[in-house]
């Protein structure tokens, strides 16, 4: 029994042999040194072709489908009476209408992308000896017959897996070999080994224990150091499960086939399409006047390209669904276990150890090595070589200069400011602050001025530069909206620079204070009810011509608020009560109206009056006042902050 795939009378193919010899063995159509090089009409060539081509796949149906339109219209021209005529005539008008909602090409499109994507896939994971051959011919040693009995097994072992794989997916494989008896008759196993492989009892599918008795035998070569190391032993165990991948998934695509119902949906599709089209295309009595019915040209030509092109279209995916078969366009299974088989053994054999002399080769000196070219390939050596796609893009000479850093350095802050301004000014927008933090922001910013007015003046030399940050800190708060003034924060605590220079008296976080609960039923009565919101007269702070100024005395006090004895600086004219409804958060507190001064409504800024500061010598004598004060270690002093009234433990100030 020969072990090639070719015919009897035709010698084997060797490498390197003439393509008549090839094309006698290998079934699958190659044209592709046919179309090389695009040329006019250059796949016009190939329409002549018949082994491979459509005509052959599908003529004996383009007959079929012909033959009966031409029995259909036989009959309808010469043996059907006038009312039947015209009832076939309704027939085909209707056939013809609704013959268009068959989604051929939507349907026929999905499943040949599926199909060809599959095919591909299938020739991809065939089993290839060339890795393991290769990494068996470096990795085992021994140029002795033990050790190359040992490299001819294992690559025998691998070539054995591959054919009890094909043998069980490819049709042609199983012919060539239908019985266990033809696989040891042709080499690939020895009959003890046939004994071992049928003494293991099985349900499934043995193509794997080739395999296995390749690994013990590699563990084997391991110990007895015919494999040096072991990376080389891991590596060739890597080939190994690579190889019995693939094969597994031969098998696994063997198994799981398209859905059936995917192919039953396009066969339906297909054919009854054409079997409608029978009746509808027909050619009608253009004496009748149907539109569409002018002509009677007895053949219908585009109904018959229409057939052509869908109906190849689905011999196409027949022919590619199971490319194991005997198709022209088939994978050549037999021819690739001859190959494989022929090469494996070569490579870790003959091959072993058999390495030409090395000599230097006629570059040697050379270091720029330009091999020849052929009269044909001349015209290579007069392409430009490649250099990039910018090679040769040209720039004005006015815009290559470079740009002083300076320059460069100001467009970037100017860029850099003015982004951040409207980053600044998108977060002004996008706040919405409520009355409530629009007046205690203002109040805030009267407070401040104040300050700032009066230490600009102040001898106290004690005041530093940390507070000052402190205070800018405190005046940019003011901006933040919120649902309370800004810097009244539940946590926040306020403080407030005395006139006389002694220390600061902190009101309590609004945090600690208690809301008093209002039902929201009584909101609306309370509402009705509720007094006009009270007018405040404008805070003032007047400067009288005796020797104790009201500002020495530390008496510039705040019409908004007054003082209690529990050192607590937050305004009086709001009563703080516990949100139990989300109606109202805070109610005014109704406070008597001083009459002898202008009212002010408490969303009006008070604008405070502030009289000169006095001159040096009422300033000392401001100064020898302050200490005439009660000397209990606590001094009572008016803030100059709206609404701040504080007690502290004041200092005496030396001049």
């Amino acid at each position: 029994m020969r072990l090639g795939g070719c015919r009897d009378d035709v010698p084997p193919p060797r490498e390197g042999g003439s393509s008549d010899t090839l094309s006698l063995c290998v079934m699958t159509v190659t044209y592709t040194a046919r179309v090389a090089n695009a040329r006019f009409c250059g796949f016009s060539k190939l329409l002549l072709a018949w082994k491979g081509s459509i005509y052959k796949v599908l003529y004996k149906e383009f007959l079929a489908f012909f033959a009966m339109y031409t029995a259909i219209s036989i009959t309808y021209r010469f043996f059907l009476v006038d009312d039947q005529k015209r009832y076939f005539e309704k027939l085909s008008i209707y056939c013809n209408n609704y013959a268009s909602l068959i989604p051929m090409s939507f349907v026929l499109g999905f499943y040949v992308t599926l199909i060809v994507n599959r095919w591909w896939n299938q020739y991809t994971s065939i089993p290839l000896p060339d890795r393991i051959m290769c990494t068996l011919s470096g990795g085992v040693q021994g140029g002795d017959e033990h050790g190359r009995l040992l490299r001819r097994t294992l690559m025998r072992y691998a070539s054995l897996s591959a054919l009890l794989i094909l043998r069980s997916v490819s049709t042609a494989v199983f012919k060539r070999f239908p019985t266990m008896d033809h696989v040891v008759e042709a080499g690939f196993m020895t009959r003890e080994e046939r004994k071992k492989f049928e003494s293991l009892h099985s349900p499934y599918n043995k193509y794997w224990i080739p395999c296995v008795w390749f690994t013990n035998l590699a563990a084997v070569a391991r110990c007895e150091g015919r494999i040096k190391d072991d990376n080389t032993y891991k590596l060739l165990l890597e080939e190994l499960n690579d190889f019995r991948g693939k094969c597994s998934m031969l098998f696994h695509y063997d198994m799981i086939s398209i859905p059936l119902v995917y192919t039953q949906v396009v066969t339906l599709a297909v054919y009854s399409f054409f079997l409608v089209c029978l009746i509808g295309r027909q050619f009608l009595d253009p004496g009748q006047g149907y539109p569409g019915h002018d002509l009677d040209l007895y053949v219908p030509i585009f109904t018959l390209l229409q057939f052509f092109f869908y109906a190849g279209w689905l011999k196409v995916a027949e022919q590619l669904i199971n490319p194991f078969g005997e198709d022209d366009d088939d994978f050549e299974t037999n021819w690739l276990i001859d190959r494989n088989f022929q090469v494996s053994m070569m490579a870790v054999d003959e091959m072993y150890g058999d390495l030409p002399m090395m000599e230097r080769d006629r570059y040697w000196n050379d270091s720029n090595p330009r091999p020849p070219y052929t009269a044909a390939t001349l015209f290579v050596l007069r392409k430009p070589s490649f250099q990039g796609s910018t090679f040769d893009m040209a720039i004005p000479k006015e815009d290559m200069h470079f740009q002083p850093l300076e320059e460069i350095a100001e467009n970037l802050e100017e860029s850099v400011t003015r982004n951040h301004n409207l980053a600044l000014f998108n977060r002004l927008l996008g706040s919405a602050p409520s009355p409530t933090g629009f007046m205690g922001g203002a109040l805030r910013r009267t407070s401040g001025q104040l300050q700032r007015l009066t230490r600009s003046v102040s001898p106290d030399p004690s005041f530093s530069d940390a507070e000052d940050e402190e205070e800018k800190s405190v005046g940019r708060s003011t901006g933040t909206a919120g649902s309370m003034p800004s810097g009244l924060g539940p946590d926040t605590t306020q403080s407030t620079i005395c006139s006389c220079g002694g220390l600061i008296s902190t009101c309590p976080p609004l945090s600690g204070v208690e809301f008093h609960t209002q039902g929201e039923e009584k909101d609306e009565k309370m509402m009705e009810k509720e007094p006009q919101v009270p007018k405040i007269p404008p805070p003032t702070a007047q400067t009288t011509a005796g020797r104790r100024s009201p500002l020495g005395q530390g008496r510039v006090k705040s019409h908004l608020c007054t003082s209690s004895a529990t050192n607590r600086s937050v305004p009086d004219f709001f009563s703080f009560q516990p949100i139990s409804y989300p109606v109202k958060a805070m109610t005014p507190k109704a406070q008597p109206t001083n009459s002898k001064a202008e009212a002010v409504s408490l969303l009006t800024v008070p604008s405070l009056e502030v009289s000169t500061f006095p001159q040096n010598s009422e300033r000392k004598q401001m100064l020898a006042d302050s200490q005439l004060l009660p000397s209990n270690g606590q001094t009572q002093c008016q803030c100059v902050g709206l609404g701040s009234e504080v007690t502290g433990s004041g200092r005496k100030v030396k001049q």
